[in-house]
């Protein structure tokens, strides 16, 4: 069953998922007054996507580490989201294909969060080095 959102609900919920995101990404999460947050929305679709975006904000990596580490390979059956966070100031990944070539390589300078899209299905590995601990996750886009 669909739920339409307002606008107003809409710019609401907008903004709840941009505080959660930078609070998260300054490194002070209060998981207690988001979900505190999300419960006090009271149309059921704005309500529901806070409490979604909580639940993958706070879910653990697929993959985590210090330094250099080429990950297990992995297959995706559709598009997913490559998620990944790095605490120091170099952070480069190779995203690889089933035969081992690279098929984007990513760099976050300056640590911090970023994204990518992996478009294609079939199955891949990661080349990671970084100057610090990171974090990986796979997502659905």
């Amino acid at each position: 069953m669909s739920v339409p959102i307002t606008p107003a609900a809409g710019l609401r919920t907008l903004a709840l998922l941009l505080a959660i995101t930078q609070r998260a990404a300054a490194g002070s999460i209060d998981i207690p007054g988001e979900l505190q947050a999300c419960r006090a929305l009271v149309d059921p679709a704005p309500r529901l996507l806070c409490f979604d975006a909580l639940a993958v904000r706070h879910s653990p990596p697929r993959f985590a580490g210090r330094h250099g580490v080429t990950t297990e390979p992995f297959t995706i059956a559709g598009p997913q989201r490559l998620r990944y966070q790095s605490d120091g100031a170099i952070f480069v990944m190779y995203l690889r294909d089933g035969d081992g070539k690279v098929a984007q390589n990513i760099v976050l300078h300056g640590g911090g969060e970023d994204i990518y899209l992996i478009e294609k299905p079939g199955t891949y590995s990661l080349q990671v080095n970084g100057s610090e601990t990171w974090r990986i996750w796979l997502e659905a886009p």
